[in-house]
């Protein structure tokens, strides 16, 4: 499995207020879009994630969110690995993803940008 990089997660108060400072610092224009009632904004390797404090309570569990080629693929190294897949693959308004919890417990998002077959 190649991992293509890793974003960071951030949970702001306000999105609206927070894109500007992160379009600038990044360099380039947020990719925005809703999932389960949080307002998501990514920027360059950076995720901003605002919306209702239960939501943001579970998706700050998530220690970081990695992409990859090929999240099947991903699915079938981490299993093999001794990883628990919690949820998906699944897909998204940018790709599928799927939530794993590495066997040292840290829990991750994988990601391609892989439309549904």
């Amino acid at each position: 499995m190649e991992i293509l990089g890793a974003t960071l997660r951030i949970c702001v108060d306000d999105l609206d207020t927070a894109v500007p400072f992160y379009e600038k610092l990044a360099g380039g224009q947020a990719l925005r879009f809703e999932r389960g009632g949080v307002s998501v904004a990514a920027v360059g390797c950076f995720l901003l994630m605002s919306g209702p404090e239960a939501e943001l309570d579970v998706l700050r569990k998530v220690s970081a969110t990695i992409a990859v080629q090929d999240v099947d693929e991903a699915h079938r190294v981490l299993t093999d690995s001794g990883a628990h897949v919690l949820a998906g693959p699944v897909v998204t308004p940018v790709g599928r993803n799927l939530i794993a919890m590495h066997p040292d417990g840290y829990v991750y998002e994988y990601v391609d940008r892989r439309a549904a077959a």
